[in-house]
């Protein structure tokens, strides 16, 4: 809610993949996404809402501030979400500081626009797979200088790396990079009870119902390994080394501040 007891209205989101929906419904049948069920949430007490999403897959937080944060200011948003920095933990120069600094960049101007501004922490990526460990400390630092800038400036802060559940495969697409459905659908839920809307709640960081089935072990488990490699590591690895990103010659999905009727899917 605004300062003034107002529901939000004017709702931006910035980011990478993981803001543009990726995991959830695909570029065929059109990507949902957290954002998208967030403002799905903020229509129910703002009929008039209207929601930009900036955000492009394959961006690391500089390019997020250098190609999102301008745009964005000039839509003049009085709710903005900033999510990025996990394509940065994957690059193999990473400075928490220099990440963190963009991130916080963004947090400042788009405050002192006005805005109020929500922002996440990230998982440990050895909860995803054995081979994240080696992140592990990038994560760690990462997220200590969220929490610290999220404070400094009065972000709402979804603290998502405190709690065990965001580790949860179910959580996640098939790649372990992007949430799946539920695990959106759960960032949608978890950001707005750091925003306080009305009917929100500490739901979201629960744990969900046992499993039908165990996680996998021994062989099984090796070999589940291998599978993500080939499927999934293996082909962003080569894209790295030939200097692609999976987001080249993209454009933002929903530049426009529109009703939020008119975003696919969601008619």
């Amino acid at each position: 809610m605004t300062e003034a007891g107002h529901p939000f209205r004017r709702y931006v989101a910035l980011g990478d993949s993981q803001t543009e929906g990726m995991g959830d419904g695909d570029d065929a049948s059109g990507l949902r996404g957290f954002a998208d069920r967030l403002a799905e949430r903020l229509a129910e007490d703002a009929p008039g809402l209207v929601y930009a999403n900036l955000a492009i897959r394959g961006r690391v937080a500089g390019q997020v501030r250098a190609e999102q944060l301008a745009p964005a200011l000039a839509l003049r948003p009085d709710l903005a979400t900033v999510v990025a920095g996990v394509n940065d933990l994957l690059r193999p120069k990473f400075d928490a500081d220099e990440v963190a600094g963009h991130l916080e960049a963004m947090f400042v101007a788009l405050t002192a626009a006005g805005a109020r501004v929500a922002t996440v922490t990230f998982p440990d990526p050895a909860g995803m797979t054995p081979l994240g460990r080696a992140l592990t400390p990038r994560a760690l630092a990462l997220n200590d200088r969220i929490r610290e800038a999220a404070r400094r400036h009065g972000v709402a802060l979804v603290d998502a790396a405190a709690h065990a559940v965001i580790t949860d495969r179910r959580l996640w697409s098939p790649d372990r990079l992007h949430a799946s459905p539920l695990g959106h659908e759960r960032i949608a839920a978890a950001l707005a009870h750091a925003l306080e809307l009305p009917g929100s709640d500490d739901t979201w960081r629960r744990p969900l119902p046992p499993a039908a089935a165990a996680p996998p072990v021994g062989l099984h488990a090796f070999t589940t390994e291998l599978r993500w490699l080939g499927s999934f590591l293996g082909p962003w690895l080569i894209r790295r080394l030939r200097g692609r990103s999976s987001g080249e010659g993209r454009t933002a999905k929903r530049p426009q501040l529109l009703p939020l009727r008119t975003t696919p899917g969601l008619e």
